[in-house]
């Protein structure tokens, strides 16, 4: 099992993940945090901390989703630094929380 970073970071990223990771596996993109899988311990820390869900265990994905988080995580993790200490979230990262589809928009795109 390991955990991943979902749609709802992007355009959010808060940090405050970052802060409890014992293993430091998160990387930072402009608009979004990954976990790397192979270095996540699954732990679990860092799930409560998100304050907006978006961070999930891979068991709990439907496999069609599981398959692309991993995809993302594990890609984006190999080529953005790793983040070590909490930073502030976006500035406007209230007004995107909960907006659909974020990733396709502004990361892959």
């Amino acid at each position: 099992m390991t955990y991943l970073v979902t749609d709802n970071c992007v355009k959010c990223k808060h940090t405050d993940c970052v802060a409890v990771c014992p293993v430091d596996c998160f990387y930072e993109g402009e608009d979004a945090l990954v976990i790397n899988p192979d270095e996540c311990i699954d732990c679990g820390v860092c799930v409560p901390e998100c304050p907006v869900d978006a961070i999930v265990a891979d068991t709990d994905l439907p496999e069609s989703e599981l398959i692309i988080w991993m995809e993302r995580n594990t890609k984006y993790s190999e080529v953005w630094p790793n983040i070590v200490e909490q930073k502030d979230p976006l500035p406007d990262a209230d007004t995107w929380n909960g907006v659909p589809d974020k990733w396709e928009t502004f990361v892959e795109s």
